[in-house]
């Protein structure tokens, strides 16, 4: 006989209360074992933020519990799932492996609400860590002149163009909200080009004393590692340019604030808003945005904004 899954029962309304909502975050995981106890110290830490959530916490790869594992532990214990990717860009996992796997927990559990939030991607709360780690960076430089000073946003590359855009997007906005820095360039550690050590040769040819590395890594692992060991290099092929690097970012506030924002919006039905000015994001309530190629007529229960950050089209309720 097929087991059974047995949910709590609904609040008056109808409505999934927060004791029968699981937060599921999703980390991508790393063969690095620091990397992934970084990620269970964010969700250590998110528990003790907010005790009244269950929020638990799975893998991409590289752990013990992967994310089609993680959501069926979640769908035994929850009428409702809103997982978080704690992922920085929408390449094929968030594009496509998620996807794929909530739409088969989906099947397996018919009774349970599932819905993914968006990826952490490009937003405002993101490029305050880093115009913040710049600022911090360059006052403890000797000579901290921003002119003589280039700055490098390293990324992890990807075959998907539309998540290096995004990283580009992120350099581009440090280079106009950080006046006096004449190069803010971008590299990527690996997939596709330029690398760090070519935009390197090409800043220290254009006259640069000093090169900032900022790498756009939410935890440690062995990217990060191989930064650091590349930075080192830099350092002895280039002994008159001082090279400095951030850190990871990921146990920083603002990280924290913008997943909450997300699980809040979320489970109160509300669309997840990036903070970068531009219009709501969607979630995948469905394992894809809700898109249509018609305008809003005004003759149904909802209608559809453009969202000037990815360029989808947005389902709103109401109006």
């Amino acid at each position: 006989m097929e087991e059974q899954t047995t949910h709590p029962a609904p609040e008056a309304g109808g409505a999934p209360s927060v004791k029968d909502t699981i937060v599921l975050i999703v980390g991508h995981g790393s063969p690095n074992r620091a990397g992934n106890q970084e990620i269970e110290k964010f969700v250590a830490q998110w528990r003790t933020r907010h005790p009244d959530w269950q929020v638990e916490v799975c893998f991409i790869e590289h752990a013990d519990v992967l994310v089609p594992e993680g959501l069926e532990r979640a769908a035994r214990q929850a009428r409702r799932v809103v997982l978080l990717p704690l992922i920085l860009n929408a390449a094929g996992h968030v594009k496509t492996e998620l996807p794929e796997a909530v739409e088969d927990a989906r099947e397996r559990h018919p009774d349970v609400e599932f819905i993914v939030a968006p990826h952490l991607g490009m937003c405002r709360d993101v490029f305050t860590v880093l115009q913040r780690q710049l600022k911090q960076l360059m006052k403890s430089l000797d000579s901290p002149d921003p002119q003589t000073t280039g700055v490098v946003l390293l990324g992890r590359g990807s075959s998907d163009a539309e998540a290096n855009g995004e990283l580009a997007r992120m350099a581009r906005w440090l280079y106009e909200s950080e006046p006096g820095h004449e190069l803010v360039d971008l590299a990527f550690t690996g997939v596709t080009w330029p690398r760090l050590e070519r935009v390197a040769q090409r800043q220290a040819r254009l006259g640069m004393g000093q090169i900032v590395v900022l790498p756009y890594y939410l935890f440690t692992g062995v990217l990060m590692q191989r930064i650091q060991r590349q930075v080192q290099h830099l350092r002895a092929q280039y002994p008159q340019i001082r090279f400095a690097c951030t850190p990871h970012f990921g146990l920083e506030p603002e990280i924290f604030s913008l997943l909450e924002r997300y699980a809040s919006d979320l489970r109160e039905g509300r669309p997840c808003l990036p903070h970068d000015g531009s219009a709501p994001r969607p979630a995948l309530a469905h394992g894809h945005p809700h898109e249509h190629p018609h305008e809003s007529n005004g003759r149904h229960g909802h209608h559809h904004i453009v969202c000037r950050s990815c360029g989808r089209t947005v389902e709103v309720s109401g109006g």
